[in-house]
């Protein structure tokens, strides 16, 4: 069962004080349906299934993972969808909470295809590279605030939980990982439209040294573009700074 295939990012979780961590994190969260992203060994899916009136959902790619999954929980029979998450349609009608220790290698567009179901999701808790779990969580001005900061800030409140450390694993990867926790923003920002915001915000990053009078240039016009903002670099601006732009752009 525990066949590590690195092409899908596998590290498998084996520390059952960081499961009931994590199980804890999801507690606080209100859902009655559940999808886990990535279940492979089983590790939180031992306790999910066991949380009652709630109706569970796992996805998985790996062929090995799914034969064990299914012997060790029978009640998966018709709840455990063999796909790839990034290909996955909604589980759910309606809304739903979402758990996963997520593959390292596409954590990130994981959190993208989230942020789009976003108006039905309830809550996220996953666990991320520890470095990509900084990049989600930190705040204007740091050095790792990006791209992943104001796309996933715009729309969920962000947490970060805790941190765990590679002998938590099976086998150990050569990164540190964290935990974090999104829940729908309280007051999102208003925005002309999504592909406005990522388009502005992938085009502001993408040349972080250069001013945004110089960075974003095509996409707005050249009196919009004289305005003080544009004289500060993308790490200088609040999400709702970005938002608020959407509205000026062409």
């Amino acid at each position: 069962m525990h066949t590590l295939k690195k092409s899908l990012g596998q590290h498998f979780l084996r520390d059952e004080n960081v499961s009931r961590d994590i199980i804890r994190a999801l507690d606080q969260c209100s859902f009655d349906q559940l999808l886990e992203i990535g279940p492979g060994g089983g590790a939180l899916t031992k306790y999910l299934v066991a949380i009652p009136d709630v109706r569970f959902k796992a996805v998985e790619i790996d062929k090995e993972k799914i034969n064990y999954l299914l012997a060790t929980f029978p009640i998966l029979k018709d709840n455990l969808i063999e796909a790839n998450f990034l290909e996955l349609e909604k589980p759910f009608a309606g809304r739903f909470a979402v758990i996963g220790n997520f593959p390292y290698n596409i954590s990130t567009e994981i959190l993208f295809k989230l942020i789009h179901w976003r108006n039905d999701i309830t809550c996220v808790v996953g666990m991320f590279q520890k470095e990509v779990a900084q990049r989600i969580a930190a705040g204007e001005g740091s050095k790792t605030y990006g791209i992943t900061s104001v796309l996933t800030q715009a729309f969920f409140d962000v947490e970060y939980l805790f941190e765990v450390d590679q002998s938590s694993f099976q086998p150990p990867p050569k990164v540190k990982s964290a935990v974090i926790r999104l829940r729908p923003g309280m007051k999102p920002p208003e925005i002309r439209s999504e592909a406005d915001l990522f388009r502005l915000v992938k085009t502001a990053f993408n040349q972080r040294r250069k001013t945004l009078r110089n960075s974003v240039k095509n996409l707005f016009t050249q009196d919009t573009l004289r305005q003080e903002i544009f004289s500060r670099r993308a790490e200088q601006l609040s999400v709702e700074d970005f938002a608020s732009l959407t509205f000026k752009m062409t």
